[in-house]
């Protein structure tokens, strides 16, 4: 069905072609039948692959990554795509445009996407307001973000504002400060500020878990473009204020492998397969410096069961993708997770995602001491 609506899709801008199918989607997430609909295209297709990471129980791995639904009012529709869950945002604690358009830019010969969209956002009282019109049932991240108006110096501020508001509606949560859209915003991943915002943030978290009587784990996301004694002191960072995940990784600012393709000097983060090595990499450095301290998320370049294979094999316990749904579609997700769980009946495991998972770090971790 992709590949019919696929050239249509492509003939619009980007961003126009994506607005359209996010409509579309939020449509479908309030009425039960398109919901249906599309489960049983997509969703009834993957194997069943649970996993329990975060103390949160997975259907299976591989999730959704954030920016495509950032309003919250389409995550009912993107699950039946087959998708363990969904993770919604950047949302921003007021509403605000994003940068300029044109903003996003495909380069369809490397099934890739550039993108300065710089925390387009409804705000805070519009996305819960969206969530709440959500059916139950879907699990879902929220992904929290600083407003652009907003000084450095306060970005805490805004952090707070969003975990305080999001909390009771989210299974985990988010911590972006890796966007390469949003002036100074990586600045935040250096140490002294980093120590700082994560003290701020667990310590509020703690609060609001007695308050709620629920507790939603926090989860740092980080760029691909960080250097190996940075990434250690990052890691130290998360062991030391108890992070319950790290998402590695975000969108490069690196025009690695795509130099002079048509679009290839625009601003912004580059996604698909030309980050995916730089990805992998972040995730093996995190590995190596974390063991089974924090479990790790893996994104960057996933199209295939064999790239998202290449990402559990660095250190990655989770999995998500979010380019590679544009170039192939929602069928792509159901390929990812059959092939992940032939992978773990092949290596003996049956359905025990959690037992491959062991097999493939210690191997992992083993060949790269050797």
């Amino acid at each position: 069905m992709y590949r019919l609506a696929r050239p249509w899709l492509f003939a619009l801008g980007p961003e126009d072609s994506h607005d359209r199918v996010l409509s579309a989607l939020a449509f479908a997430a309030r009425r039960r039948w398109a919901t249906g609909t599309l489960h049983a295209l997509y969703s009834r297709k993957a194997a069943p692959l649970p996993v329990r990471v975060m103390g949160i129980d997975f259907p299976n791995p591989l999730g959704l990554a954030a920016g495509l639904d950032k309003q919250g009012n389409a995550s009912a529709a993107l699950a039946a795509f087959g998708f363990g869950w969904v993770e919604l945002g950047t949302v921003t604690p007021l509403p605000q445009p994003g940068n300029p358009k044109p903003r996003m830019f495909r380069l369809v010969s490397h099934r890739a996407i550039i993108n300065r969209m710089g925390f387009n956002s409804v705000g805070l009282d519009a996305f819960l307001q969206n969530l709440q019109s959500m059916t139950p049932g879907t699990i879902r991240g929220i992904n929290i973000g600083k407003n652009a108006a907003t000084p450095l110096e306060h970005a805490a501020g805004d952090y707070l504002s969003c975990l305080e508001r999001v909390y009771p509606h989210a299974d985990y949560i988010t911590v972006n400060i890796s966007s390469p859209n949003t002036e100074d915003l990586r600045s935040l991943q250096e140490s002294s500020a980093l120590d700082l915002l994560l003290e701020t943030l667990c310590d509020h978290a703690s609060r609001l878990g007695d308050r709620h009587g629920k507790r939603a784990p926090l989860v740092l996301k980080l760029a691909p473009d960080l250097e190996d004694p940075q990434i250690e002191a990052i890691a130290a960072l998360l062991v030391r204020h108890g992070i319950d995940a790290v998402a590695a990784t975000n969108t490069t600012v690196s025009r690695e492998g795509v130099e002079g393709v048509r679009h290839a000097a625009e601003s912004g983060g580059l996604s698909g397969p030309p980050v995916r090595a730089a990805a992998t990499r972040v995730i093996k450095s995190l590995h190596d410096a974390l063991g089974q301290d924090v479990p790790i998320i893996g994104i960057g370049g996933i199209d295939s069961a064999a790239s998202a294979r290449e990402k559990l094999a660095a250190g990655a316990s989770l999995l998500q993708l979010y380019t590679g749904l544009i170039y192939h579609g929602p069928g792509l997700v159901a390929q990812v997770v059959n092939g992940l769980a032939e992978g773990c009946r092949s290596a003996g495991h049956g359905d025990d995602f959690r037992a491959w998972l062991d097999d493939l770090h210690g191997n992992s971790a083993r060949q790269r001491r050797e």
